[in-house]
């Protein structure tokens, strides 16, 4: 088995926005005439998707909204995402990122990414960070049904890779992801796929106890070390049993 491609989680590993979401999502609750983000809620409530976090916060109010409406409302988020991220000089990118795409495509793999943001708000970043291009697979909130630690984005973005790079004949199990949070780490896990977390928003050693791999930075990310594991597997697999 053999390291094919790197899929990336977005919020939390990419850009630095846990706070503007925070903000966004409060202006959400008092335009619906709902009591803002309590410090429980945000606690028990990190580091899930966009659309969970905020039907949580809905149920905990007591109110019930429409698949329809939902999706209004995360729109009006992302709408209110980009304007704030317009606003700032320089993006919050977490450092290393650039690092590490370099040391992907030295060894020529491929690359993508997968989250529950929408397709709005990542391109906008993509775009105004100059690495849209390295990104020619990107499966955003608006292709799935289910947030993380579902495994659906996931499996979705090796469908999409196979149909651009037919050759490539991707298989989960050829794939790395890089994720920041437990419940990205379970969706990759339930994809059979191999995962580095870095403690971006969780203690290192939350994630250590889940990830194949942890790390404090992306710029502590030892591609080389990582693609000898995933060729030591394939060489134990063909080994005959005495």
């Amino acid at each position: 088995m053999s390291l094919k491609a790197v899929l990336f989680n977005f919020n939390g590993v990419i850009i630095k926005d846990g706070s503007i979401h925070i903000q966004l999502i409060d202006e959400i609750l008092i335009q619906e005439n709902l009591q803002p983000q309590r410090v429980k809620e945000r606690e028990d409530f990190l580091g899930i998707g966009s659309r969970a976090y905020l039907q949580n916060l809905l149920k905990n109010r007591g109110r019930v909204v429409t698949e329809a409406y939902m999706a209004q409302l995360l729109t009006r988020k992302a709408q209110a995402y980009v304007l704030e991220l317009e606003k700032l000089e320089k993006l919050p990118l977490y450092s290393g990122i650039e690092d590490v795409i370099f040391q992907i495509r030295s060894r020529h793999l491929k690359m993508a990414l997968v989250s529950d943001a929408l397709s709005l708000e990542i391109e906008m970043v993509l775009t105004s960070a100059k690495l849209a291009e390295y990104f020619p697979v990107i499966v955003s909130g608006d292709d799935i049904s289910s947030d993380k630690p579902n495994p659906e984005g996931y499996l979705l973005a090796v469908e999409r890779m196979n149909q651009i790079y037919p050759e490539l004949n991707l298989e989960p199990d050829e794939c790395l992801v890089i994720e920041n949070t437990p419940a990205g780490i379970q969706a990759a896990k339930r994809a059979q796929m191999q995962v580095v977390g870095v403690a971006n928003t969780y203690p290192f050693q939350m994630l250590h106890r889940q990830a194949n791999w942890t790390i404090d930075y992306l710029i502590d990310l030892d591609l080389q070390r990582v693609q000898e594991v995933f060729l030591e597997k394939d060489v134990q697999s063909v080994v005959p049993e005495c």
